[in-house]
């Protein structure tokens, strides 16, 4: 299958992402010294940006690639959910299925970047089930955009958007109007994500969604996604391995895809990336195989770039060209 005709037709999809979003805010400076007051760095701060964490950065990865993203998610009434909303404004992203919640603050997570190394990570959140109120617009919501969409992502943080009366209703309606239904998974919910089209733990999310011991082989990894692939009654599984690249489990057929970075400089956000690819892919009728190498060459190119990156088509295009030209 041509994989460049394939990201060509992501400009014709539009994906749903429902989930937990956020703010993401670099703080960038440099060390030249420790702390007087205590064994730790002083950062010298040059500049702060601010970007889509979470949901937001899957939906900012679908338009990056040429998609159409809409999301579902909560934020507070506050200046961090304001700020949300002019980041998603300014990547085309619609922000009118936000629903606000004056209980809860708008996620936002401050990294410290000195001399390209995140020094510390400060998360505000608060956690847990929103308000039946906030959770009855969020089904509504879910019940007018998915005839409109060509496939949907829940994209789960654990914070609690995806509750299991959202997670029932969305795998349902999309069942129902045959479209592809992907999850990138939490621990806490792994054996609830059942008759998904694909679910996307990383190898650490795969073991402990099902409580399984150490995994030393690639025979146990393979066991581990078909014991996956049975638990949820997926149509697929694909587990990220970092340098190890991707297991992808399907009934009957198993695929290991070598990764496809030349240098990893920061992971934040790559499974973002990787669920963004994979579900374009599948939405613009790209089997499984076929979705999952083209995410695997997404995310070799966003672990390249510091910080919540994305890939652009031409630079993914660009990276299977290099690759098959060797």
């Amino acid at each position: 299958m041509n994989l460049s005709k394939i990201i060509n037709s992501f400009k014709n999809q539009s994906i749903l992402v429902v989930g937990d979003t956020m703010v993401d805010k670099f703080i960038w400076g440099k060390v030249s010294r420790i702390s007087p007051e205590a064994p730790v760095p002083v950062v010298e701060v040059t500049r702060e940006t601010e970007t889509l964490g979470g949901a937001g950065n899957v939906a900012n990865n679908i338009t990056a690639l040429g998609g159409k993203a809409y999301i579902i998610s909560a934020i507070g009434d506050d200046n961090t959910g304001r700020a949300l909303t002019e980041l998603l404004r300014d990547k085309n992203i619609n922000p009118d299925y936000l629903v606000c919640d004056d209980n809860r603050p708008t996620i936002i997570k401050t990294r410290i970047i000195a001399t390209n190394q995140q020094v510390v990570r400060v998360d505000k959140e608060i956690k847990g089930v929103y308000a039946h109120a906030t959770e009855g617009i969020i089904l509504k919501n879910i019940e007018a955009l998915i005839p409109k969409v060509n496939a949907v992502i829940l994209s789960d943080y654990g914070k609690g958007v995806i509750s299991p009366a959202v997670l029932k209703k969305t795998i349902a309606l999309a069942r129902k109007h045959k479209i592809p239904v992907s999850v990138d998974p939490k621990v806490e919910h792994f054996k609830k994500y059942k008759r998904v089209t694909t679910i996307t733990p990383n190898t650490k999310e795969a073991i402990e969604g099902m409580n399984a011991g150490e995994i030393k082989t690639e025979e146990e990894i393979r066991a581990l996604g078909k014991k996956i692939l049975k638990t949820l009654n997926s149509d697929s599984v694909l587990i990220t391995r970092g340098e190890m690249g991707m297991t992808l489990v399907q009934p009957g057929k198993i695929t290991t895809i070598p990764t496809r970075a030349k240098e990893v400089y920061d992971v934040t956000g790559a499974g973002d990336t990787v669920i963004s690819v994979m579900t374009l892919a599948l939405a613009a009728k790209a089997n499984f195989v076929t979705a999952a190498e083209i995410a695997n060459f997404a995310a070799g190119i966003v672990v390249g770039k510091l910080g919540t990156a994305t890939a652009s088509p031409e630079e993914l295009k660009k990276a299977i060209t290099e690759f098959y030209a060797k």
